[in-house]
């Protein structure tokens, strides 16, 4: 008898997970006959996963797949549908291709028709934490690891608010499904196509998980700005004991997730957020996605201690065993966990932070020129903000031999439809609306370039950071700081558990003509590349560069 009720009892606790009081139909939008597997736990999913041998359990608990032929982003087939929305709004660019609606509507139903009567994942989530900006979000995908991704990424609703949940947006997430360029109007056969009218993002022909979230985040870094008169970042923040929030801006690699999850402060968010009127920074997303390239314990606790069951790990190496070597980068340098906000233990709950007072731009310079740390003017912010630099180094892409400038504007180009100076033009208002302190920090190589000098050591870039939010670094006067001759930013000469050489890249160097030659290499590659945006800058946003120099 005790067996019996034992057996009923796990029955029906199954039953409660893998079921929803609430019945959906997709016919809407045109998928038939599908059997339908409605907001399964991240649980389910993970069994799914192993189930249909699409995934494997690591020694940490956490699942990892492989997403196949792309480990990353594909910027070159990122499409946004040109319409009466988007025509006189978007960006037309590199970055923002534009689309036909007529073969947006074609491929759409192609799409629809192949995941029609398959077993397919539906989820129904949110965006935005703040609940004026909200944007319910329903995901469609023909993967279970995918949803599980979005389980972890985006925002998570209660019982209570699925019962009248009614989505705004739709991703339709179908990697199996490979376009015929020459019919569907594509580059080649995977594509990420926003469509503004239609309120969907359409993404096939890829398993990179990364293309369902920054689908989403694409499409609010139109609707805020736009309709909100909301900044959007592609930034990390958090928040400090005394309430003052700190936002983290930085392309992929420079340390935007492990210099914000910090234990003396509670994490708003690590990828995403919005600036709004009233001066308030929200998370756009439920959780983290972190590069895991030589993770380590030691260096950051924080991260490694969110990889466990609920977590997906993508294409890293494993032995038999399940242990898995964060060195290896045969499959990618890109290698990548997800997981939800809750695996970090110190967070801000909700993810909305006020009174930001310090703002960082994170740079990896890979030439080994600019300074560890440098405090910005607003011009100098508004130039930096556009430019959004960092480098690449050896070995990152084929045919790159030396360190290379990278620039992606507003530090997050491809998801930003809009011009970049409307962004700039936002966030340096805000700026001076909260007074806020704008600090350069360079997070890569220190003594010369790659190859040559060292990567500057972690313990001391967060030693920069902490002494900027206990105020050491505010309250130094102007005589406290070195003005350097090639870039114009304020380098201080001092700075609490920092050796004060380490502060002068000149000085690291020990060869003053060729530090000086790099510079003005690297300067000058700064001056060509803000060429692009000089007619929708001020002139006072233009005087915020360094200086173009004769070589």
């Amino acid at each position: 008898m005790f067996n019996f009720v034992l057996e009923l009892s796990i029955q029906l606790k199954r039953e409660k997970m893998s079921t929803n009081t609430k019945s959906i139909s997709l016919t809407i939008l045109g998928i038939k006959n599908a059997t339908i597997r409605y907001q399964l736990s991240a649980n389910e999913l993970h069994h799914e996963t192993l189930e249909k041998a699409q995934g494997v359990q690591s020694s940490f608990g956490a699942i990892a797949v492989n997403t196949g032929e792309f480990t990353g982003r594909s910027p070159n087939d990122r499409f946004i549908v040109k319409d009466a929305i988007t025509k006189d709004e978007v960006w037309w660019s590199a970055i923002n291709l534009p689309f036909d609606s007529d073969k947006f509507d074609a491929l759409y139903t192609k799409v629809t028709n192949y995941l029609s009567e398959k077993e397919i994942f539906v989820r129904d989530s949110y965006a935005c934490a703040d609940a004026d900006y909200k944007l319910n979000i329903r995901v469609v995908t023909e993967f279970p690891w995918s949803n599980m991704f979005a389980y972890n990424m985006f925002l998570r609703p209660t019982e209570q608010e699925l019962k009248t949940f009614d989505p705004e947006w739709t991703v339709i997430n179908a990697p199996g499904f490979m376009a015929d360029p020459e019919v569907d109007g594509t580059r080649q056969h995977n594509f990420a196509i926003l469509n503004f009218t239609r309120k969907v993002a359409l993404i096939g022909g890829t398993g990179y998980t990364g293309e369902i979230k920054k689908g989403i985040f694409s499409a609010l870094n139109f609707i805020l700005p736009v309709y909100k008169k909301t900044l959007p970042m592609h930034c990390s923040a958090n928040i400090g004991k005394e309430g003052d929030t700190a936002i983290f801006f930085g392309l992929s690699g420079t340390g935007k997730t492990t210099l914000s999850t910090d234990p003396d402060r509670s994490l708003i968010g690590d990828d995403e957020h919005g600036w709004t009127p009233e001066n308030t920074i929200f998370n756009f997303e439920g959780g983290c996605y972190a590069k895991v390239i030589n993770l380590s314990q030691q260096q950051e606790p924080e991260i490694f201690a969110a990889i466990k069951k609920g977590a997906i790990l993508e294409n890293v190496v494993m032995d038999e065993k399940g242990i898995i070597d964060f060195a290896d980068t045969s499959i990618t340098q890109n290698t990548r966990v997800s997981y939800p906000i809750y695996h970090i233990d110190n967070i801000q709950q909700p993810s909305i932070g006020k009174n930001p007072k310090n703002i960082f731009f994170l740079t990896a310079d890979a030439f080994g020129v600019l300074p560890p740390i440098s405090k910005l003017t607003p011009n100098q912010a508004a130039y930096h903000f556009i430019s959004g630099y960092t480098a690449k180094v050896a070995g990152t892409e084929a045919g790159v031999v030396e360190p290379t400038p990278s620039f992606s504007a507003c530090f997050g180009a491809p998801f930003m439809p809009l011009h970049p100076a409307k962004y700039a033009e936002m966030l340096s208002k805000k700026m001076k609306d909260a007074n806020v302190n704008v600090w350069l920090i360079n997070t890569g190589w220190s003594g010369g370039q790659y190859g040559v000098g060292r990567r500057m050591p972690l313990k001391y870039t967060r030693a920069m950071i902490a002494a900027v939010l206990n105020g050491d670094l505010g309250s130094y006067k102007y005589e406290d700081y070195h003005i350097h001759s090639v870039f114009g930013v304020a380098q201080p000469r001092s700075c609490p558990g920092v050796p004060d050489e380490l502060l002068s890249p000149r000085t690291t160097w020990n060869n003053d003509e060729l530090y000086y030659k790099t510079a003005f290499k690297l300067s000058n590659a700064f001056r060509e590349n803000f060429t692009q945006f000089e007619e929708n800058a001020s002139e006072d946003i233009r005087r915020g560069g360094p200086q173009r120099f004769a070589l």
